[in-house]
C-alpha cells in the first residue's frame, strides 16, 4: 500500500488538497482511504458529508475515516486500569471513570499513529492519503515513533532484562526492587506498536506532499518544512502551489502586488521542487464537484526515495564520506555531535539522532562540509577501534 502524507502551513488549504488528491486517485481506479486528523470535521465540510470514527464511503473507491482521539484515550485508560487492577486494589485506589476524562495533550497524535498502523495492517486499500496537521506539528508527529522507541530502549534496554526466575534473587542481592515483569511487557508492547508506525513512515512507498500558497510566508514555511522532512529521511512527491491567482488580472488592479509575489515564489520553487499549481476557484471548494474542478494531480509514483549514501574515498583521500541531503540548510545553523555509534545532527530548529552505518562505526569523524544542499561528513578509519588481531 502506498501512503501519501499531506501537510503545509496552516490556513493554506491542505485539507482541501488532501481530499482532492484522494478523489483523483479513486477516480483513476485506486482503492483509496482518506484519513483525517482534525478534531473538527473539516474533511466533512470539504467533502460535503459527515465523517467520524466509522469509515464512511464517499463514492466508489474512496472511503474517509476520522478516528476519535477522545474515545481512543478513554479505551486505552480502561485497558490500563484492567491490567493494573491488582495493584490498584492493593493500594486502595479508586478507579477513574473514562467518561469523565478528556484527552491529554498528544492524544490526537497517538491516535493518528495508531490509525496509520491499523490502516497499513488492514491491507483493504491500495492508497492511504493522510491529512496531517500543519507542518510544524506534523514534523514533530513524524519524528515521534523513532524518538519514542529510542527513549524506551535507553530507559529499559531489552537485553538487560533478567530472567523471571532470577528477578527476586537479583532484587535481594542488589538491595533494591527490580523492575516488574509487567513493565517490560508494556514496554515491549509499546515498542511493537511504535515500530509498526515507524515502518509505515520509513517505507519506500511513503511520500509527503507539501501544500502552500505562493508568497513570502509560504516560501519561508516550505523552506523550513523541506529541511525538516529531509532530516527525517522522508521524500516529497510534489509541492502543490495552492490558490494560484489568475495571471490575466488588469495591471492596475489591487492584484498586481500579490501577483508579483506569486510569480517570484513560483520561480523560486520550480528551481528546487516539482511544483503543481492549483488555481483559486474564487470560493471555498465544497463537495466532490468542486474538488474535481481543482484538477489536483494524483500520486506521483516516480518520485525517487531519499538516500544517504556512503562514498568510498579511501584510495584518494583516506576517508569514507557520508552524504546527508539537507536542502535549505545554513552552515551557521548546523551542528554535529558523534556519540558512540550515533550521530546527532542539528539543522536549524530540527534535531535527529541517527545510528551510524556499520561501515562507519569503527571510524572517527574527520570533518564535514555543506555544499549544494548536502552535508558531507568525512570519516577516517581508526585502527584503535578495530577488534584486536586484525
Amino acid at each position: 500500500m502506498r501512503t501519501l502524507l499531506i501537510t503545509g502551513p496552516g490556513g493554506t488549504g491542505r485539507t482541501t488538497v488532501a481530499a482532492a488528491t484522494a478523489l483523483t486517485a479513486a477516480r483513476e481506479g485506486t482503492r483509496t482511504l482518506l484519513l483525517g486528523t482534525d478534531r473538527d470535521d473539516t474533511l466533512g465540510a470539504v467533502l460535503g458529508l459527515r465523517t467520524g470514527p466509522a469509515p464512511t464511503p464517499v463514492e466508489p473507491g474512496l472511503t474517509v475515516w476520522r478516528p476519535d482521539a477522545a474515545q481512543g484515550f478513554r479505551d486505552g485508560l480502561a485497558a490500563l486500569q484492567d491490567r493494573a487492577a491488582s495493584a490498584l486494589d492493593l493500594l486502595g485506589a479508586s478507579r477513574l471513570d473514562p467518561e469523565d476524562l478528556t484527552p491529554l495533550p498528544g492524544a490526537e497524535d497517538l491516535a493518528l499513529l495508531r490509525a496509520l498502523r491499523e490502516a497499513a495492517l488492514a491491507e483493504a486499500h491500495d492508497l492511504l492519503v493522510v491529512d496531517l496537521p500543519p507542518a510544524p506539528r506534523a514534523l514533530a508527529l513524524l519524528a515521534a515513533p523513532e524518538e519514542l522507541r529510542r527513549c524506551l530502549r535507553r530507559l529499559l534496554p531489552p537485553e538487560r532484562q533478567a530472567a523471571r526466575a532470577l528477578r527476586p534473587v537479583l532484587g535481594r542481592l542488589a538491595g533494591v526492587p527490580m523492575p516488574a515483569e509487567a513493565l517490560y511487557e508494556a514496554t515491549a508492547r509499546w515498542d511493537l506498536e511504535l515500530a509498526a508506525a515507524e515502518a509505515v513512515l520509513a517505507d519506500r512507498h511513503t511520500a509527503v506532499r507539501l501544500v502552500a500558497e505562493p508568497g513570502p510566508a509560504g516560501a519561508d514555511a516550505v523552506r523550513a518544512a523541506a529541511l525538516g522532512l529531509a532530516l527525517r529521511g522522508l521524500r516529497t512527491d510534489l509541492l502543490v502551489a495552492n490558490r494560484v491567482l489568475p495571471e490575466d488580472a488588469p495591471a492596475d488592479s489591487w492584484l498586481s502586488g500579490p501577483l508579483a509575489q506569486q510569480r517570484k515564489t513560483l520561480e523560486e520553487w520550480r528551481g528546487a521542487h516539482d511544483v503543481r499549481a492549483v488555481a483559486h476557484l474564487g470560493r471555498d471548494p465544497r463537495g466532490t464537484d468542486d474538488l474535481a474542478a481543482l484538477d489536483v494531480p494524483g500520486v506521483n509514483a516516480d518520485a525517487s526515495p531519499v538516500e544517504w549514501p556512503v562514498t568510498d574515498r579511501l584510495a584518494e583521500d583516506g576517508v569514507l564520506v557520508w552524504h546527508i541531503p539537507l536542502p535549505g540548510a545554513v552552515r551557521e545553523d548546523l551542528d554535529l555531535i558523534r556519540r558512540g555509534d550515533e550521530l546527532v545532527v542539528a539543522a536549524g530548529p530540527f534535531r535527529r539522532v541517527v545510528p551510524l552505518p556499520s561501515v562507519l562505526r569503527r571510524c572517527t569523524v574527520d570533518g564535514a562540509a555543506l555544499r549544494d544542499g548536502a552535508l558531507a561528513v568525512r570519516f577516517a578509519p581508526d585502527p584503535e577501534l578495530w577488534p584486536r588481531g586484525r
